[in-house]
């Protein structure tokens, strides 16, 4: 039999994250803290890629202030209409794009092979090659040091790639790609119509494919 705590932390890891806002609204502060450690990961992931490099050191405050935001509408939050996880990535695509904005970022940021996140970004092309219509990696078999090099050098440009696109389409792109959004969701988060988030993934990808377009022909060459 589990113990008052267990069965409470249990209770809490099963509900999704629409009864968790409404039972923090009630004051169950324990509901927030498993929405944040639920969501901290990911969330925090898709503000440091949309702000992009040169607004990186922006990217602690603006995820802080979306958590802000959180607690202080805990009140009035309602379930209808968007789940909680679109609601959120609304709140901080929105904060996100107020500071890209404000700067008038619109310079194209070109990052070196050399540079860049290393095995997170690795990471990040090799499980995203679908998006640019091949899906032949194997993402089981064990990497050559070669290979390695390689997806390493790749995600690293596609993560500079990403800083190019204008920051629409690279938000489409990220939650698209990145947080699994469908169209619907898209919409709702990005605050337009189905026709513009289509729009925006297609010219994004467009972009993305150009710009990763040495690193796509090795893969055809090795298909």
């Amino acid at each position: 039999m589990l113990e008052p705590d267990a069965a409470i932390a249990a209770l809490h890891e099963a509900m999704p994250d629409d009864q968790l806002m409404l039972a923090y609204a009630d004051g169950d502060s324990a509901a927030f803290d498993v929405l944040y450690a639920r969501h901290e990961g990911s969330l925090y992931r898709f503000v440091r890629r949309l702000l992009g490099a040169r607004l990186g050191a922006e990217v602690d405050e603006v995820f802080q202030e979306t958590w802000f935001r959180v607690v202080s509408a805990r009140e009035s939050f309602s379930p209808q209409g968007a789940t909680w996880r679109t609601w959120v990535f609304t709140i901080a695509h929105n904060l996100a794009m107020d500071r890209l904005r404000v700067s008038g970022r619109e310079v194209a940021f070109y990052a070196h092979d050399e540079d860049g996140d290393g095995a997170e970004a690795m990471r990040l092309f090799h499980h995203r090659l679908k998006a640019f219509g091949d899906g032949g990696a194997d993402e089981h078999a064990a990497p050559s040091a070669e290979e390695v090099a390689f997806w390493r050098a790749a995600g690293r440009r596609l993560l500079a790639c990403l800083d190019e696109l204008p920051h629409e389409q690279r938000a489409a792109f990220l939650l698209h790609n990145e947080e699994g959004f469908g169209v619907e969701a898209m919409a709702k988060t990005l605050e337009i119509n189905f026709e513009t988030v289509r729009s925006r993934l297609r010219y994004g990808l467009k972009k993305l494919r150009g710009c990763m377009e040495r690193y796509l022909q090795v893969l055809e060459r090795r298909a």
